[in-house]
């Protein structure tokens, strides 16, 4: 059960997948169930991993609950992000400059249409972005920094800066969903920001057919404007999203052709992709793309996580191979020292991990506890403090949350090693997320950041100033360092085209990281994803030929690839 992302400010409530690692419910052969009625099964996609529950509602503005496809298939976004290139492409918007410092002009592409025949305009994406200036927003930290945004014609859109904040900015550009404003702009601030908008009128290439406890059902739009203006067409006629209960059901569903693509983390999934019974990204491990980190994380305000020695040897202490092989069968992937994904590679200063990044080695942990002055006094072969108080550190993660548990064991195990004592814990999830958020805790597992446009997002959990009395998004090990939060904020005003001057504020950021380990990086999460292949083909891998899309439903991720995945499926013979 390792990818789960909760929301996290309000950037990553319109960015980060939020996904979950549950499976299962009756996708049912060729019937989509609920109100759906049967459905052809070779024009037919049915897809799992995302919801884990009855669908919620389908206002993309609720982003981290929200049907699966509300946002991706349904609303539309001004812009997509490709991880392939790195960079942001258009889809609503025709291109977006900035005119200068502080003003951002967008164009719309003409000939788009809403699902009830009416036009897109330059004021549904004022009125879209305007949303953000309701304090219960997402996105209302966004008119902190953005002062206006004016429609200057019918696919003309000016945006007025107080301050640019480039990186977050683009993150913006993929992730908010522009709505209609004849229909939106009557409602309530509490419509408009809970409401369960039952009958979506949208721009994207499906709408919704049925809902049923169990799932959602979308059929294609044949008017839909991408077909001729991006020449695309995703490929099924209907995508059926199944709610599971549990990852054995789904195992069952995909081998047997219930299941066309499962997004859930499934426990034996390298011994099903060596049998050939299911598709996956690579044949060899990790098997899957990375998408998020996983991360230790020490609550910085209390003994001895507080002082960066003792967390230095924590993270010398960890034996992540143990992690990536025993308990997740190679299916993730060890992580940098720095935590950056793989996508982000030519942001990590390879010279100052060599000089600086913690590794797995109990012996050099032993050594650094002692030169702090950690040591075992009373021969029971755990350290004390340095005061003679017994350490005895609590590691807390979900109860169900199997691989987490598991892992967490191992880390109990190899840090005992060490001298370190620390006892692993499985509290109830949503008790555990209170105590997270007022920093009652020790030790815990957290995932948060997903792949995007920019590190900034990464390097904005780890540091973001001030620390409120509850912390329910970011910096959850209550981290304060001045220094580097101002270096998160600089990298914020850079461009994203400008690398080179990233690379130079990211490798200050890291310098202070890897002497501090505010957080310690142990794996990349993969981006959970097999295939059956008996009903369609041509799923994304790393072969020659093949897409080299995301193959993922997951919230967010339709707008980084997964979207493209399905117009290039192609129906088995």
């Amino acid at each position: 059960m390792g990818i789960r992302v909760r929301m996290i400010t309000a950037l990553a409530v319109i960015g980060l997948a939020a996904t979950a690692c549950t499976g299962g419910g009756a996708a049912g052969g060729g019937g989509a169930g609920g109100k759906g009625g049967s459905l052809p099964r070779n024009e037919t996609l049915y897809t799992s991993g995302t919801q884990w529950g009855p669908p919620a509602n389908y206002n993309p503005i609720r982003d981290w609950d929200s049907a699966t496809g509300t946002k991706g298939l349904a609303y539309e976004t001004l812009f997509h992000f490709d991880p392939n290139q790195g960079k942001i492409t258009p889809w609503l918007a025709q291109s977006g400059t900035w005119t200068d410092g502080k003003t951002y002009e967008l164009k719309l592409r003409s000939g788009i249409k809403w699902s009830d025949g009416k036009p897109l305009t330059a004021d549904d994406v004022v009125y879209s972005y305007g949303i953000g200036k309701y304090e219960a927003a997402a996105t209302h930290t966004m008119w902190s920094w953005l002062s206006d945004a004016k429609a200057v014609d019918a696919t003309t859109v000016r945006f007025t800066f107080k301050e640019a904040h480039y990186q977050e900015w683009d993150f913006n550009l993929y992730g908010i969903p522009i709505v209609p404003k004849h229909i939106w702009a009557s409602r309530s601030e509490k419509d408009v920001l809970n409401g369960v908008n039952e009958h979506p009128v949208a721009t994207g290439a499906y709408t919704l057919k049925s809902h049923s406890q169990d799932r959602v059902v979308w059929e294609r739009r044949d008017d839909w404007w991408g077909v001729k203006i991006l020449g695309k067409k995703p490929a099924p006629k209907y995508i059926v999203d199944v709610s599971n209960p549990s990852n054995e059901v789904v195992v069952g569903q995909l081998t047997q052709g219930q299941l066309d693509l499962s997004n859930n983390f499934l426990p034996g999934a390298s011994s099903m992709i060596k049998s050939g019974k299911v598709a996956s990204y690579y044949d060899q491990p990790p098997y899957m793309l990375s998408a998020n980190t996983a991360w230790l994380v020490p609550n910085t305000t209390k003994k001895p996580m507080d002082d960066p020695a003792f967390r230095k040897a924590l993270a010398q202490s960890v034996d992540v191979g143990k992690i990536v092989k025993g308990v997740y069968g190679q299916i993730v992937k060890a992580a940098n020292p720095t935590g950056l994904l793989p996508q982000w590679d030519k942001f990590i200063d390879k010279g100052l991990v060599s000089e600086e990044g913690s590794t797995f080695d109990t012996a050099k942990a032993k050594q650094a506890l002692s030169a702090a002055g950690y040591k075992d006094g009373d021969g029971d072969g755990f350290v004390e403090n340095k005061d003679g108080s017994k350490i005895s550190l609590k590691l807390e993660v979900p109860s169900g949350w199997t691989d987490w548990m598991e892992a967490s064991k191992v880390i109990a195990s190899s840090a005992k090693a060490a001298g370190i004592k620390i006892t692993a814990s499985f509290p109830d999830q949503n008790a555990l997320q209170q105590e997270r958020g007022k920093g009652n805790f020790d030790l815990i597992l957290d995932n948060q950041r997903q792949l995007s446009n920019t590190p900034w997002t990464y390097y904005q959990y780890i540091f973001q100033q001030p620390i409120q009395k509850t912390q329910n998004t970011v910096n959850f090990g209550r981290y304060q360092n001045d220094k580097a939060w101002d270096l998160v904020q600089q990298l914020g005003g850079i461009k994203t085209s400008d690398t080179a001057a990233m690379q130079k504020v990211i490798s200050k950021i890291q310098d202070i990281q890897l002497k501090e380990e505010p957080i310690i990086p142990l794996w990349y999460n993969g981006l959970w994803a097999q295939s059956y292949t008996g009903a369609w083909t041509n799923w994304p891998s790393d072969k020659a030929g093949a897409p080299h899309t995301a193959p993922a439903m997951w919230r967010n991720w339709l707008e980084m690839g997964g979207f493209d995945t399905l117009t290039t499926l192609k129906p088995a013979k």
